[in-house]
């Protein structure tokens, strides 16, 4: 039997990875929203997740446990104080990081179109 190319480890990494991407975009967006409100924090994925998700792929692939690991904001502990008021969001960084969050988005989304076209050429035996 053919395992569903949804439970191949890749994919499932690739798809965490997706889901943090998309809300990271969702804190910058924050981020920037709130750049002139004082005492703000800037907001970003918390710094565990790249953490524990790699710690689950290198230990033997995406396990149970890993499904439900998921990205989670919270307050960006390098962040410093780039105003008096306290705020700590510094726009031109933040549209850097919208902007290498977009590519890796790209990136990622590619990778799960040429798995799905791989699968489609390998069904039909035509690329199309």
């Amino acid at each position: 039997m053919v395992d569903p190319i949804s439970s191949s480890d890749s994919y499932r990494l690739v798809e965490k990875l997706l889901d943090a991407s998309a809300l990271r975009q969702q804190a910058i967006a924050s981020n920037i929203a709130n750049a002139e409100t004082p005492g703000y924090h800037r907001l970003d994925i918390s710094s565990d997740f790249a953490t524990r998700l790699k710690a689950s792929f290198e230990s033997g692939g995406m396990n149970a446990a890993s499904s439900a690991l998921q990205p989670k904001l919270a307050e960006d502990p390098q962040a410093r104080s780039v105003r008096p008021d306290g705020n700590s969001v510094d726009l031109q960084h933040e549209l850097l990081a919208m902007n290498r969050n977009s590519v890796e988005y790209s990136y990622l989304t590619e990778i799960v179109s040429n798995n799905f076209k791989s699968l489609r050429i390998a069904i039909t035996g035509q690329p199309s």
